[in-house]
């Protein structure tokens, strides 16, 4: 029998069927998540709007929802956004990564584990994906100087920086959405480094088990930079008329190769089908092989079937050689900020403006055959690597811009005289806000002004570094936690868990919170996650009469325990990409870290914040 305090409006069931909703739409793979999280914002809007909702004399206006684009939380992680794209983009962390490298040429083990430190320790301050950027063309560069594995280091570190992010308010969006939120609640703020401690001390065993164990876990992968024979990429081969395949069949080609060609599918002239290839099936001209091999191979057939390696219906030609002098490959991997990102190499007009072609596309997991039959028009994802081939000069410059993260088994980093400014205005934004002077939101939007007025960063780049995704997913996951909140489903959520954990002992509880945070986050948006997760924190605290401090932080370190699966957060797709990693590594590695994050906090929390 359920207890009388839960009792639920009609419109608080319709927001939690919503928000069930909501969650499962943020898993699904074939709707992008700002379609989800647009979907949810409209149906709150016009569900509110045609039928409206009044509770003691208060109505709630459909546009409150819209509240959220407003709100200092996202107006703090949009500009923190910019201002670690500054750094990035700058070269502003140059130092770090030299000192880096030096080091790891003197002692490899102990260097690992400063690695892992150095990056736990910026990510605290700044967001982690530039940090990981940073950091993987160093570890893919010593791995091939030692001749090591970059998959027993490349994990680790990545995780590391989510490890790090935890221990100040504005560590990760994820901290300051749950801080602002709570805040906005009644509850009393936190100070930058309110909860610095127990993240340090359990980050202490986490680090130790990523720098002893968890490398021992991960298997040899041997890296795609230097030697690319591991990884695997998908390309078209185009038959040219009168060409040594014009004419042949599949089994003619394939002997030609002798018997190393794989062909998966062929698109016919004139055709957008893809069929799977018979061996008897004559090719003609203009037909286009669909293979999959290593960048040498897919070289070795162009030169073999006299046919050409193509990205869409454009033929490379002789403005984009592929055999002139100084050429080289390299691969470019579509990281956060990229301006690739979410676009395609078409509509960025990406040999002409870098005067770069493209050969082949990785994706990890499954690819689909359309997107590589039709290369040039298919939407780069975070984590896809494009292999590109052209003057080496080029490659350089365009490493050294900073822009696109090249990953040519080089440790330079780029660099800029606007980079010491860059990282004063970012010391200078962290200092005021935790000194007190000013909230981290309007510190922040200072410090971008700064940026633009001293021309670290140019408007164009601003705009490449605010991501869509993320301003959307917050700002439906805020109208969510306001729906919840004010009519009363959040309440009621809460007095269930209660209900549901009444023979546990407060400290139980507070450990059984964070684990379902730390479950959620791994399966849905963090963000989402948390701030949903935030109002019931706050409600579970009313219900048992304790401070709400411990039961928000539960929510907050749960919603960043995204370790086990590689969507749980954005630079673990960064790091499965480049590290040749399976679905079942991120298990194997990530699952133990949760538990140890996920205990040692359990008992951190009450320690540092008593409840009884």
């Amino acid at each position: 029998m359920m207890p009388a305090e839960i009792v639920l409006n009609t419109h608080a069931v319709a927001v939690l069927l919503l928000t069930a909703l909501a969650l499962f739409l943020f898993t699904r793979d074939w709707l992008p998540l700002e379609s989800s999280s647009l979907f949810v914002l409209a149906a709150l809007a016009t569900g509110f709007q045609l039928f409206p909702y009044t509770s003691d004399g208060k109505t709630i206006h459909a546009v409150d929802f819209f509240s959220g684009f407003g709100h200092e939380a996202l107006i703090a992680v949009t500009a923190l956004m910019i201002i670690g794209h500054a750094l990035a983009r700058t070269g502003a962390l140059e130092p770090v990564g030299r000192a880096l490298t030096r080091l790891w040429e003197v002692s490899p083990k102990l260097s690992f584990l400063l690695t892992l430190i150095v990056g736990a320790a910026l990510s605290a301050f700044v967001n982690n994906v530039p940090i990981v950027i940073l950091l993987l063309p160093i570890l893919i560069s010593v791995s091939l100087r030692t001749k090591t594995s970059a998959s027993r280091i490349l994990m680790p570190m990545g995780f590391a920086t989510l490890i790090g992010g935890m221990g100040t308010t504005i560590g990760t969006s994820t901290n300051l959405l749950v801080v602002s939120v709570a805040v906005s609640m009644g509850m009393n703020p936190f100070s930058m480094f309110e909860f610095v401690m127990p993240v340090l001390l359990s980050s202490m065993l986490a680090i130790m088990y990523l720098w002893l164990v968890a490398p021992k876990m991960l298997p040899d992968r041997v890296s795609a930079l230097g030697d690319a024979s591991p990884r695997i990429f998908s390309a078209a081969l185009h038959i040219n008329q009168d060409g040594i395949s014009d004419g042949k069949t599949v089994e003619e080609v394939i002997e030609k190769t002798d018997q190393l060609l794989a062909v998966k599918y062929v698109k016919r002239a004139g055709s957008d089908a893809l069929t799977l290839p018979s061996r008897q099936l004559t090719l003609r001209s203009g037909d286009q092989l669909l293979v999959s091999d290593s960048p040498e191979n897919l070289k070795s057939y162009e030169k073999l079937l006299d046919a050409d390696l193509y990205s869409s219906d454009t033929k490379i030609d002789e403005d984009h050689p592929l055999q002139a002098e100084g050429q080289q490959l390299a691969e470019i991997i579509i990281a956060q900020g990229s301006p690739l990102l979410n676009t395609s190499v078409a509509k960025t007009r990406f040999a002409d403006r870098y005067q770069l072609v493209v050969l082949a596309l990785h994706r990890a997991g499954p690819q689909s055959p359309q997107a590589v039959a039709d290369i040039d028009n298919a939407q780069l994802q975070l984590g896809d690597v494009l292999l590109v081939q052209g003057a080496s000069e080029t490659i350089a410059e365009l490493k050294q811009q900073g822009k696109i993260l090249v990953l040519d088994a080089t440790s330079h980093i780029p660099h800029t005289e606007k980079a010491p400014l860059a990282l004063m205005i970012m010391v200078a934004v962290v200092a005021i806000s935790a000194l007190g002077i000013l909230p981290i939101a309007i510190s922040a939007v200072c410090g971008v002004l700064l940026l633009a007025l001293t021309n670290c960063l140019g408007w164009k780049d601003m705009a490449e570094a605010v991501n869509a995704q993320i301003i959307l997913i917050v700002a439906a996951s805020l109208a969510l936690g306001f729906a919840m909140l004010e009519t009363g489903a959040a309440d009621a959520m809460a007095a269930g868990f209660v209900y549901l954990t009444a023979d546990l002992s407060v400290t139980m509880q507070l450990s059984g919170l964070m684990l379902l945070m730390a479950i959620m986050t791994n399966i849905v948006s963090n963000n989402a996650a948390a701030v949903i997760g935030t109002p019931i924190a706050i409600g579970i605290a009313n219900q048992l009469g304790m401070p709400p401090e411990p039961f928000v932080l539960a929510v907050l370190f749960g919603a960043n325990m995204s370790y086990a699966t590689p969507m749980a957060y954005k630079t673990n797709l960064l790091v499965m990409t480049v590290g040749g990693y399976t679905f079942n590594d991120f298990l194997k590695v990530g699952i133990p870290l949760t538990l140890i994050m996920w205990l040692s906090l359990s008992f951190l929390i009450p320690v540092f914040y008593p409840v009884g």
